[in-house]
């Protein structure tokens, strides 16, 4: 292999691409890691651009993945993004074995105005918690919904947990409009108004484009293809706020996804909810009853290395002494003695009804199921006041959550409790009480 006079930095990252994209025929003129490098990091870095947070959400099959690749490839005719094919997007083998999407996965490209980091979410029931994790990391969503089935199940669970995540502003992209009449559009589009109304978001006036994402990703110049395309990134710029970052707090990203580089050390990846992280910061990793010190040694966002990332930057850290068996999804890194470890918590719930997809039945103290928060799913215990012996669904109430594992949870941190995979309530912490000893299952917790 010829010689490569890139840094060591420069060679680290273009590792990280090889691991995480199909490689490319080499070049004799260049070695790979020049040859990633040239793929992986903006060739005209837009500084001054603001990033806003974003993702498809919506029905399995409604056209969530083709509508992120053709996104993609409008925009890099434009020079404004890079390319990602259906198949990169959907690139795990059991994803191109079922023909669907399994795993978040997240896409960067821009606009005149903004730069955005694209999270393309899992629409199957079974893969609902890598929904709520991509979700959780979202500043406004675009809403899929084939023309061809109106509202589904998941369309209407997807809303559901955008909401309770803090998700505020919906854009409904219409999909295989070619596949219908005008009657039929009318129809749709009214019934996902009133959708949006009954979940609380403005669905008067929210914007609603037709088009078909198919003939996006052909290059077809009509308005169900590219012309649809361009109405959706305006209404992502004009309808989708900036929102406000708190970059003064110390930092803290809760970990989406790990691996390692050989010879390099362990790599976390995440999307920075507050303050600022800088090179060669001292940080802690906490979660599932760990607390281990690092330091982070280098950082990359928007396809380059940087000194240092804020709020809202989804980012990929390489942290050094630690081993990639030791850190998990639902982990947080944080600035050190910021956060602290709790298994025990006061929060307020609401329990779903029947007609929202919960439980008919009333719940009863120590009620047990997966509590899902940000990117990570525990066992919890649910007990109610003493005063109170059940909750309707439909009724809200004050809680005691008790967690088989410390977690990080902060007052304001909204959760989402689940049973046998429907979605029954949804709460949000207001104390963080001491820990207490776990022995054995929840319902033995002294």
């Amino acid at each position: 292999m010829p010689h490569c006079n890139q840094p060591k930095t420069m060679r680290f990252w273009g590792l990280f691409r090889v691991l995480v994209q199909p490689q490319r025929p080499q070049l004799a003129s260049q070695c790979q890691f020049c040859l990633t490098r040239s793929r992986f990091f903006s060739s005209q870095p837009q500084p001054d651009r603001k990033n806003v947070n974003i993702g498809t959400i919506g029905h399995v099959d409604h056209g969530k993945t083709t509508l992120t690749a053709a996104i993609t490839k409008y925009l890099h005719k434009k020079g404004l993004a890079k390319y990602v094919p259906y198949g990169e997007i959907d690139k795990a083998p059991e994803e191109k074995a079922r023909g669907i999407t399994i795993n978040a996965c997240h896409v960067g490209y821009s606009t005149e105005r903004r730069t955005y980091a694209h999270t393309d979410c899992p629409g199957h029931a079974d893969y609902i918690k890598n929904m709520i994790s991509g979700a959780s990391q979202m500043d406004g969503a675009v809403l899929v919904v084939a023309a061809t089935d109106g509202q589904m199940p998941q369309t209407r669970e997807h809303l559901l947990l955008a909401k309770q995540v803090g998700v505020s502003k919906i854009i409904v992209y219409i999909n295989k409009t070619d596949l219908v009449d005008a009657e039929v559009l009318e129809l749709v589009e009214l019934e996902i108004r009133e959708l949006l109304e009954d979940f609380g978001f403005d669905g008067a006036h929210c914007p609603l484009i037709f088009g078909s994402a198919l003939e996006a990703l052909e290059g077809q110049d009509t308005e169900r293809g590219t012309k649809s395309i361009q109405k959706l990134l305006d209404a992502l710029d004009s309808y989708i706020p900036y929102p406000e970052r708190d970059c003064k707090s110390p930092f803290m990203l809760p970990i989406d996804n790990t691996f390692s580089v050989s010879g390099r050390g362990t790599v976390v990846v995440g999307t920075l909810t507050r303050g600022t992280l800088k090179k060669n910061a001292e940080a802690e990793l906490l979660g599932f009853d760990l607390s281990l010190k690092t330091t982070v040694s280098d950082i990359q966002a928007f396809k380059q290395s940087l000194p240092e990332v804020r709020a809202g930057d989804h980012v990929g850290a390489l942290v050094r002494n630690v081993k990639l068996k030791d850190i998990k999804r639902g982990m947080v890194l944080c600035a050190p003695k910021s956060l602290k470890l709790s298994n025990r918590f006061k929060a307020s719930i609401y329990f779903l009804t029947k007609g929202e997809g919960g439980r008919s039945k009333p719940i009863a103290n120590k009620y047990c199921q997966q509590l899902f928060s940000q990117t990570w799913t525990v066992p919890c215990r649910i007990d109610l006041d003493d005063d109170v012996t059940m909750l309707m669904p439909g009724e809200y109430g004050n809680v005691k959550l008790t967690l088989l594992w410390k977690m990080v949870m902060s007052p304001g941190q909204q959760f989402t409790v689940r049973e046998n995979n429907f979605t029954v309530a949804t709460g949000i912490v207001t104390e963080t009480m001491p820990d207490v000893e776990v022995k054995g299952k929840l319902h033995l917790v002294d």
